[in-house]
């Protein structure tokens, strides 16, 4: 017996690095913990604001500091988490910015 599924044109989602995934799931659950959940998507200028977090962690890394003193967890874990924050921000908003074009158009 063989199965199909069609899903050659979807993401191939188990190319992610699990090693660095996991770093990354670190500094979340450490956020969630001091703050909450989602205290991310809730901060005024969240593009700069993580701009500078990126930032700072990545010059801390590139000054030979492995980790982050308060967290423990990689820098580098920190600038990516930071960098997939801007991301989903900018991807959210392309997409709000779509429905209400669609919706204003009805």
């Amino acid at each position: 017996m063989t199965g199909i599924k069609f899903d050659r044109d979807k993401p191939q989602m188990h190319l992610l690095p699990p090693l660095a995934t996991l770093e990354v799931g670190k500094v979340l659950t450490y956020g969630a913990a001091k703050y909450d959940d989602y205290n991310w998507k809730k901060l005024d200028k969240l593009q700069e604001r993580y701009t500078s977090a990126a930032m700072r962690h990545i010059l801390a890394h590139m000054s030979g500091e492995e980790c982050d003193e308060e967290s423990e967890v990689d820098h580098l874990a920190h600038s990516i988490c930071c960098l997939m924050f801007k991301l989903e921000k900018k991807l959210q908003d392309g997409k709000d910015k779509e429905e209400r074009i669609r919706k204003s158009e009805q």
